[in-house]
């Protein structure tokens, strides 16, 4: 099984992936842990390595080629970044997308973080905005496009044990071939990773 949790900063994509992984015993692969140690590995803030990353389309080519070909190449994992469900493309078998209000995600952000809220919120709205921009420029996708999604929820309006429980309940019921064809997504082989 392949699932893929994507979603902005501060959704709750790292803890429902890792929830979702320990409760279906999958692995969990972390973009964003892959992301910000290539930052730290550079001496770069994420928001800082988000907006190199808009001058050196490498940065983003590299992280989204290792996470493709994991997607491609292996096997019972929860595969969890913001461009997760469009690496996975048709191979994976559910794609969840999670959000919450900006205000929402900027609290969570300055808890985990330790820093304020206005801090928070500001560096989210700059990390979108390059976010956005990198992935219409390099892959011409509209991250806003949340149509091949299997759920989209909004994970402000539960606890993180509830939302785990949804999908948790969501992905065990789900009936792949049912959907066979319905909804075909063949992102991938317009990326150039």
């Amino acid at each position: 099984m392949l699932l893929t949790v994507s979603g902005p900063a501060g959704s709750g994509k790292s803890t429902t992936a890792a929830g979702l992984a320990e409760t279906l015993d999958l692995e969990h692969i972390s973009g964003g842990d892959i992301f910000r140690n290539l930052a730290d590995e550079r001496g770069y803030t994420p928001v800082e390595f988000n907006e190199l990353a808009e001058e050196d389309d490498r940065i983003d080519r590299d992280l989204d080629r290792r996470l493709y070909e994991i997607a491609r190449d292996r096997d019972g994992i929860v595969l969890e970044s913001r461009l997760a469900g469009w690496l996975a493309g048709d191979t994976a078998d559910f794609r969840l997308w999670l959000d919450a209000p900006r205000d929402v995600r900027a609290a969570r952000i300055a808890d985990r973080e330790g820093k304020r809220v206005e801090r928070a919120r500001e560096e989210t709205g700059r990390r979108e905005r390059s976010e956005r921009k990198r992935y219409a420029d390099y892959y011409g996708i509209d991250i806003d496009d949340l149509s091949f999604y299997d759920l989209v929820v909004n994970t402000a309006r539960w606890t993180a044990a509830d939302v785990l429980a949804l999908l948790t309940n969501a992905v065990e019921r789900y009936d792949a071939a049912a959907d066979e064809g319905r909804y075909p997504v063949d992102t991938v082989a317009e990326f150039d990773v």
